[in-house]
This record gives C-alpha cells, structure tokens and sequence, in this order.
C-alpha cells in the first residue's frame, strides 16, 4: 500500500525546512559535555531514569513487605498496619 498522493505532497513541501533547522542548530550541540570524575554516578543520569530507579526500589521494598505480610498471615487491619510500617520503615 502505496501514500496517498496528499501525504507525499505534504512531506515533500515539508522537506527544505529540514535544511533551515539543521542549520540554524549550533554545531556543538549534538555533543555531550563530560562529566567531572568527582560527581556521584546518580548525579549523573536523567532524572526519569532517577524516578524509574526510585519506583522500582518502591516496588521491590512493597512485594517484600507483601510477602512478610503473607507468611505471618496477617488479615484486615493487622496487615493494613503491617504494611504501612514496613514500607514506611528505612
């Protein structure tokens, strides 16, 4: 299946509009700036990957305490006040 002849006529009206931006990027800016050898590796990375990190400890900390939850067999209330402890817990 085939473009539609809109769609083609559209990119290629598009397409000289390409050059004008790649040329008014600085040259520089495609590279990354290094970083100082004394910076922590977690001030190094994005900080989506920061958030991805910190909920996957949450969630790992949270399936744990589940698992406690269940081997003392705790129900209702018990396990409610259980829970929040241990996730509040350092």
């Amino acid at each position: 299946m085939g473009f539609s002849p809109a769609t083609t006529v559209l990119c290629l009206s598009l397409l000289p509009f390409a050059g004008v931006l790649a040329a008014a990027a600085p040259p520089g800016a495609a590279t990354p700036t290094p970083v100082a050898a004394k910076s922590s590796p977690a001030a190094t990375r994005p900080a989506a990957t920061q958030a991805a990190d910190a909920a996957a400890k949450k969630h790992a900390k949270r399936t744990a305490c589940l698992k406690n939850a269940r081997a003392k067999k705790l129900m209702g209330a018990d396990k409610t006040s259980f829970l929040k402890t241990c996730i509040a817990a350092p």
